[in-house]
């Protein structure tokens, strides 16, 4: 009885600390995030930041990636860290995942929360063309990558040790694990029963304890403006694999076409944005140059004769190279197996057909002007001894017989064209 009456006075003084703690109460600032992360995706979380500052509010970043870049990762990670204000990043909705570089930014936040039925980890670095690292290089880059994964998660008081299994062996673990395992904070259903768990819990931002009152605040949505979106939606493999093949296709018209102009406008504009977008990604570019090689044998087959072997060939660089483009075990990393085959069967049904009937036309017999003359059949009007008149096309023109004597209603076959007159012969019978 003594010993609780002696214990009284300290809890009545923590009780009253508590009470006394700034409370954090203001319109909650709600970021979704779902996707690669990319120089976009950074530059999207520090405006939602700044934003969030401004106001004094709370920022939760709704999360669903199956990793990125390393750079755009850690300079989100820093804008989590130095952020003056809570940052909550919640794993939602059910069926997403934070892999990867997402697990790095769930360990930076002060809240990691998730949603049922989500998945954390698979963080293993992977090269920057997004090829399995190996050698010397590969230690140095996975011993940097744990070094960095277990700092956040002892700073955030979380399960360093799993932390450093998700780098070095790729393991993931479901919400329920993660909350058993310590690797979250919590789980909530939706972002209401997010707001609700988040309100009185005490956070330290800036060396500073703050209490969070989140439970009847508003929601603030600052989504992708109009250029981030249009940048982050090019971002994605199946658009930049596209994007590539177009800007190549717009290039060739303009090549072969001198002074079209429009198809050389619109392939630079899709190369320049393809080119974009491979910078967004951890591209392979061995499959680059196989697209390309892809090309120049597409064209190749216009002017050799191969019986389709070259359009094979080209059909199988151009399917290899959109299989390599992004070589990733993340499906969301690479281009999907329809819009490969649906776009080298385009392509070479293009070059085949298309360009092809046009070529063949261009090398056609020619039917108008002095070359069109050639080797018309005519009637003689008068007696070719050897000149006088015959009757072609309509008219009446000069002509020279070079097969002797043509009698007058003989018909004629003109071999060539000089000037005005015509060189004719007698037809065969």
């Amino acid at each position: 009885m003594l010993r609780s009456l002696r214990w009284t006075p300290a809890l009545l003084i923590l009780l009253l600390l508590f009470c006394t703690l700034p409370a954090f109460a203001a319109p909650i600032t709600l970021l979704t995030l779902k996707g690669v992360i990319n120089p976009v995706a950074a530059n999207y979380l520090s405006r939602g930041i700044r934003s969030a500052e401004k106001s004094n509010s709370t920022l939760i970043l709704m999360l669903d990636t199956p990793g990125g870049l390393d750079g755009s990762m850690r300079e989100m990670v820093q804008s989590i860290t130095g952020a003056k204000i809570p940052v909550v990043v919640y794993v939602a909705p059910a069926g997403a995942r934070a892999a990867s570089a997402g697990l790095f930014l769930t360990m930076a936040a002060p809240v990691a929360a998730m949603a049922p039925n989500t998945a954390i980890g698979a963080a293993h670095p992977v090269g920057g063309q997004g090829e399995e690292i190996k050698g010397t290089m590969k230690d140095k880059v996975t011993n940097d990558a744990a070094a960095y994964i277990v700092s956040l998660a002892k700073t955030r008081g979380r399960n360093a040790e799993w932390a450093e299994k998700a780098v070095r062996q790729s393991v993931s673990l479901s919400s329920n694990d993660a909350l058993k395992k310590g690797v979250i904070d919590l789980i909530a259903v939706d972002v209401e029963d997010l707001k609700n768990k988040l309100d009185g819990r005490t956070l330290k931002i800036e060396n500073k304890l703050i209490r969070l009152r989140t439970k009847n605040e508003a929601i603030r949505r600052i989504d992708l403006d109009a250029l981030e979106s249009f940048l982050y939606k090019i971002s994605e493999p199946s658009i930049a694999f596209i994007l590539l093949n177009l800007g190549m296709l717009g290039l060739f018209f303009e090549l072969s076409n001198p002074g079209a102009i429009l198809p050389g406008v619109i392939g630079g504009i899709c190369l320049l944005l393809a080119f974009f977008s491979l910078g967004m990604l951890p591209t392979n570019y061995a499959g680059v140059l196989l697209i390309l090689f892809a090309f120049l044998l597409f064209v190749a087959e216009l002017f050799v004769i191969s019986y389709g072997i070259l359009t094979i060939g080209g059909i199988i660089a151009l399917v290899l190279g959109g299989l390599m483009l992004f070589n990733s075990s993340a499906p969301d990393l690479a281009v999907s197996y329809q819009v490969i085959w649906t776009v080298a069967i385009s392509v070479a049904a293009f070059f085949f057909f298309a360009i092809g009937m046009g070529l063949r036309a261009h090398r056609g017999k020619i039917t108008t002007g002095k070359e069109g003359l050639t080797e018309r059949r005519g009637e003689a009007r008068t007696d070719l001894s050897p000149k006088g008149l015959v009757f072609l096309n309509g008219e009446l023109w000069s002509a020279v017989s070079e097969s002797g004597n043509i009698a007058k209603g003989e018909e004629i076959v003109v071999e060539s064209v000089e000037d005005l007159l015509l060189h004719v012969k007698r037809k065969e019978p």
